[in-house]
C-alpha cells in the first residue's frame, strides 16, 4: 500500500487521525529536546514536520490539534521577547500550512476515486461487452472460428459441436483437413491462400465430417488479418438438398409435360387411326360374313382381320398412354392378359433379361381395366430393366388368396395376388419408402419422370386393390399387385350372345358422322343388319333430317364432331323425342364424358358389337 493509501485511511478513522496528531505532537517535543535542547525561539524547527505529516495523514483537524499540543507543551521554548507574535504567527503558519497539504491530498484522493470509478464503469463496460461477445459466439447457430494460416483451429464455436458431433477439444489444435471431404482439400488450401493475400471470402463451399461419418456442406464468409484467419460459416446441407430436390421436380415437371404433350399427339393420332380401323375392320368383317368363294382369298382376309385386331389393340395402348383411355373395369383373365403381352414385354426388357411367367389358368378372374393393366405392367416391366443394367430374370407369377381380413390391411375376400419380380440391385430402405411418391425416381436427371409407380399405385387404388412393394440391396424387388377377384368368372366366347336377327333389328337408321370413309363403313353394317339407312355429315344437318323426316328407330351418331357433339346432338333430340334410341360411338375412346343414360361403342368396331348395342 503506498502513502496515498495510508493517508485514505487514516481519515476514513477520525480517532485514529486526532490520537496521531497527539503522538506526532509528542514526537516533535521529543525530538527538540534531544536534538536541540539549547536552542530558543519559535518551534517551526520541530514542530512544523509534525503538523505537516498529521495534515498530510489526518487532514485539517488532527493538524491544528498537532499545533496547538506542541505549542502547549513548548511553552517555555518561545522567546520571552513578545511570546504572542510568536505564538500566533506559530499558529497562522501551522493553520495554512496543514490545510494546504490537507486540501491537496483531498484533491489528489478525489481524483484518484473519480479516476478509480471510471477504470471500474470501463471494466464493467469492457466485461459486458465481453460477455455479449461470448454470448453470442455461444448461442450463434452459425459456427464461428479462428485458424491459422495452415488451417489449424485455434478457436471454435459450439455450433460446431452441435452440427459435426465432433467435441470442440478434439476440433482445436487440429489441422481442418483431417475432417475435410477428400475432394474439398486442394479448392480449400487455395482458397486460404486467396484469404491470406489479402482478399476476402464469400459463399465459399465446401464440406466437413460428421462423427457418424456423413458429411455436411458449409457455405464461409472470411477475412484473414495478420496470421490469423476470422471465418463464419452456415450449414447448407439441407439447402443444397431442397435445391437438388427442386431441381429434380423441375427436370421431372418438364419430362411429365413432354409426355403430356406426347399424350395429346398420341392421342390425336390414336382418334385417326380409329376413324382409319373402322372401315377397315368393318369391311374385312363384312367380307368375312358374306362368304368367300377362293379359299385363298378367306386366308387372306383372316389374316387382315387379326392384323386388324392387333392394331386396335395397339390403339387402345396408345390411347391408355395418352390417358384418353377411360377406366373400364370388367372381369379380366389375368393369364390371358399377361401372355398376350409376352412379346411386347420381351421388345421392352431386351434381349440381356429372361423373362418368366407362370400364370395358371385355373386363376379366378379379377376386377380391373385391361388397358389400363396392361401399361401398369409395361411400366414394372421397364422399371424392373433398368435396375438389370448387367441382365437378369425378370418373373411374372399369380395366385389365389384368401384373406381373412386380420394384419394385411384388405378387407377379407379373395384376392389374386400378381407378383412382378426382378434380379435386379434392389432399393434400400429410404428409397423403398418413397418409391410411389409421384415424381420420385432415382434414375437420374432425364432418365424417368417418377410417374411410373405411382401410377401403378394410383391404379391399384382406383381398382379397390392395392400395390405392396418388397426389396432389399442386392437382393432385387418385388412388386406385387393385389386385385379383388371377380364375383364372375369371364365369359367365355362361345357363349356370348348372337347379334340380333335381321328381321328384329329391321327398320330405319339415322347416320351421322363426319368422316366418309367412317359413314360408309357403318352404313354397310346397318344396312347388313336390315336397317334403311339415311346419311349426315354433321349435327346440324342431322336435325334438320329429324324435323323434316319421319321418326327414325335409332341414331347412330359420332361423339366428337366439328360444331356440336354428338352427346349433345342426343340430349338434343331427347328432349323433343325422349324414346328415342340414340348409339354414340368415338374414336377417341374417351366415353366417360358421354352421359352415361346413352349406350357407346368404341371406334373400331365389328358388326356383331353394333348389333349387340342397338338390341340393347
Amino acid at each position: 500500500m503506498n502513502a496515498m493509501g495510508i493517508a485514505q485511511g487514516v481519515r476514513q478513522r477520525p480517532v485514529l487521525a486526532y490520537s496521531l496528531g497527539v503522538l506526532l505532537a509528542l514526537a516533535g517535543l521529543a525530538l527538540r529536546e534531544a536534538l536541540f535542547p539549547h536552542v530558543r525561539g519559535i518551534p517551526f524547527i520541530t514542530f512544523f514536520p509534525a503538523v505537516a505529516l498529521t495534515a498530510f495523514l489526518g487532514g485539517v483537524g488532527p493538524a491544528l490539534v498537532c499545533a496547538t499540543i506542541g505549542g502547549v507543551l513548548a511553552q517555555s521554548l518561545f522567546v520571552e521577547r513578545d511570546p504572542l507574535v510568536s505564538m500566533i504567527l506559530y499558529g497562522a503558519v501551522c493553520v495554512i500550512v496543514s490545510t494546504s497539504i490537507s486540501y491537496a491530498i483531498r484533491a489528489y484522493l478525489r481524483l484518484e476515486q473519480i479516476e478509480a470509478e471510471r477504470r471500474a464503469e470501463l471494466e464493467e463496460q469492457v466485461a459486458s461487452r465481453t460477455s455479449e461477445r461470448d454470448r453470442l459466439w455461444s448461442l450463434s447457430q452459425d459456427p464461428l472460428m479462428i485458424a491459422d494460416r495452415d488451417g489449424t483451429w485455434l478457436t471454435a464455436s459450439p455450433a460446431w459441436e452441435r452440427i459435426l458431433g465432433w467435441p470442440l477439444e478434439e476440433l482445436l489444435g487440429q489441422s481442418s483437413t483431417g475432417i475435410m471431404h477428400p475432394d474439398d482439400i486442394e479448392t480449400t488450401r487455395r482458397e486460404r491462400e486467396f484469404l491470406f493475400g489479402g482478399g476476402t471470402s464469400v459463399r465459399f463451399q465446401n464440406r466437413y465430417r460428421t462423427k457418424d461419418g456423413q458429411y455436411r456442406w458449409f457455405s464461409w464468409n472470411a477475412v484473414a488479418e495478420g496470421d490469423r484467419m476470422y471465418g463464419i460459416a452456415r450449414d447448407v446441407t439441407d439447402v443444397r438438398e431442397t435445391a437438388r430436390q427442386l431441381e429434380q421436380t423441375q427436370e421431372a415437371l418438364i419430362q411429365s409435360q413432354k409426355i403430356e404433350a406426347m399424350g395429346k399427339v398420341t392421342g390425336g393420332v390414336a382418334h385417326d387411326f380409329n376413324n382409319l380401323l373402322t372401315p377397315i375392320l368393318g369391311g374385312l368383317d363384312l367380307l368375312k360374313r358374306r362368304g368367300l368363294p377362293d379359299p385363298r382369298m378367306e386366308r387372306l382376309v383372316d389374316g387382315a382381320l387379326q392384323a386388324a385386331e392387333r392394331a386396335r389393340t395397339l390403339v387402345q395402348r396408345l390411347l391408355a398412354f395418352a390417358r384418353r383411355q377411360p377406366l373400364q373395369v370388367m372381369p379380366v383373365d389375368l393369364a390371358e392378359l399377361v401372355n398376350s403381352l409376352e412379346e411386347l414385354i420381351e421388345s421392352t426388357i431386351g434381349p440381356r433379361i429372361t423373362l418368366r411367367i407362370d400364370l395358371p389358368h385355373s386363376l379366378p378372374s379379377v376386377q380391373a381395366d385391361p388397358a389400363q393393366l396392361e401399361m401398369a405392367l409395361l411400366n414394372l416391366a421397364v422399371n424392373a430393366a433398368d435396375a438389370m443394367p448387367d441382365g437378369g430374370t425378370l418373373s411374372i407369377a399369380a395366385t389365389s388368396v384368401r384373406l381373412t381380413g386380420e394384419g394385411d390391411g384388405l378387407p377379407a375376400g379373395q384376392w389374386v395376388r400378381l407378383t412382378v419380380s426382378d434380379t435386379g440391385i434392389g432399393m434400400s430402405p429410404q428409397i423403398l419408402e418413397r418409391a410411389v411418391e409421384p415424381f420420385y425416381s432415382t434414375k437420374g436427371v432425364g432418365r424417368g419422370t417418377g410417374l411410373g409407380l405411382s401410377m401403378v399405385h394410383g391404379l391399384m387404388g382406383q381398382l379397390g386393390g392395392a400395390l405392396r412393394v418388397e426389396s432389399a440391396p442386392g437382393e432385387g424387388t418385388r412388386v406385387h399387385l393385389w386385385f379383388p377377384a371377380a364375383e364372375a368368372s369371364r365369359p367365355d366366347p362361345k357363349l356370348q350372345p348372337k347379334p340380333a336377327e335381321s328381321s328384329r333389328s329391321a327398320g330405319t337408321a339415322l347416320l351421322v358422322d363426319d368422316e366418309p370413309l367412317v359413314r360408309m363403313s357403318v352404313a354397310a353394317m346397318l344396312d347388313s343388319l336390315g336397317y334403311t339407312v339415311t346419311e349426315a355429315e354433321s349435327a346440324p344437318e342431322a336435325l334438320r333430317l329429324i324435323e323434316s323426316a319421319k321418326d327414325f328407330d335409332v341414331i347412330v351418331t359420332d361423339h366428337l364432331m366439328p360444331g356440336m357433339t354428338g352427346t349433345e346432338l342426343a340430349a338434343e333430340v331427347k328432349r323433343g323425342r325422349p324414346d328415342q334410341r340414340v348409339v354414340i360411338i368415338s374414336g377417341y375412346s374417351d366415353l366417360d364424358e358421354i352421359a352415361p343414360d346413352f349406350p357407346r361403342l368404341a371406334k373400331p368396331f365389328k358388326e356383331d358389337e353394333l348389333a349387340q348395342l342397338i338390341a340393347l
